[in-house]
């Protein structure tokens, strides 16, 4: 039995001005998000985007061509109930940043993470007040309480809309610091070829897996479509 697909239905996806926000209309239709909520988005910026998605889709809707939509989708149905909680759980990236576990050698990878990881870690020093220990190896290194906890602060503050980003920023990477670089305005391109100092690495000591180097393509998408979606968002 072949797999049910949702059709097209709709000649034209358009933006509405709402009290409050934007939405866009299919042929007149509201669009809702998986839950039934009707989307309401902060910026018209991003609600054309949105529009864009729907006005490209063939005969066939295909959803993982429409990264925006998904991204609108997690905000109004996962982070909005439980915004708290997604901040808290971000934030408590800051107790085992990427950038502060470090490898004991060869000393060309020591040294290549420490150009690539020891400005960001002065970045987040100098943004947040928040000066984060490095260790060798894996094992758990305790941070300090008012590093991590401005960090989490600055979390905390985020909208539900720019949670949804940094919950991709830092899912992706490992790194809260990465994250809210991100946030900051930063390149992700840069940012995310910053997170891959180790991979990058060895790959260039053993050869890259093809099946590997497939999937940290799709990782790295993600990741750039998520710059895409903030800066949709910021734009008005």
């Amino acid at each position: 039995m072949s797999e049910w697909k949702a059709k097209r239905f709709w000649k034209t996806a358009e933006v509405e001005v709402l009290d409050g926000g934007f939405t866009v209309r299919l042929d007149g239709r509201p669009v809702r998000t998986p839950l039934k909520t009707q989307i309401t988005m902060p910026t018209r910026a991003l609600a054309q985007g949105i529009a864009q998605e729907w006005q490209a889709q063939g005969d066939v809707i295909d959803p993982l061509s429409m990264p925006l939509m998904r991204a609108v989708n997690a905000t109004l149905d996962k982070v909005v109930p439980q915004q708290a909680e997604v901040a808290q759980n971000l934030g408590d990236y800051g107790g085992s940043d990427l950038l502060c576990y470090r490898a004991a050698g060869p000393e060309s990878l020591v040294a290549r993470q420490a150009a690539a990881w020891d400005p960001m870690l002065d970045w987040a020093d100098e943004r947040f007040g928040a000066r984060l220990i490095v260790t060798q190896g894996v094992i758990p290194v305790d941070q300090p309480a008012n590093a991590t906890e401005a960090l989490r602060a600055h979390v905390a503050a985020l909208t539900p809309w720019e949670l949804t980003a940094l919950s991709e920023f830092v899912t992706l990477t490992g790194s809260l610091i990465l994250g809210l670089a991100a946030m900051d305005g930063q390149a992700p391109d840069g940012l995310w070829t910053c997170s891959r100092v180790d991979e990058d690495w060895q790959a260039e000591q053993w050869g890259a897996d093809e099946e590997e180097a497939t999937r940290i393509a799709l990782k790295r998408a993600a990741f750039l479509q998520a710059g895409e979606y903030l800066g949709l968002l910021r734009a008005g």
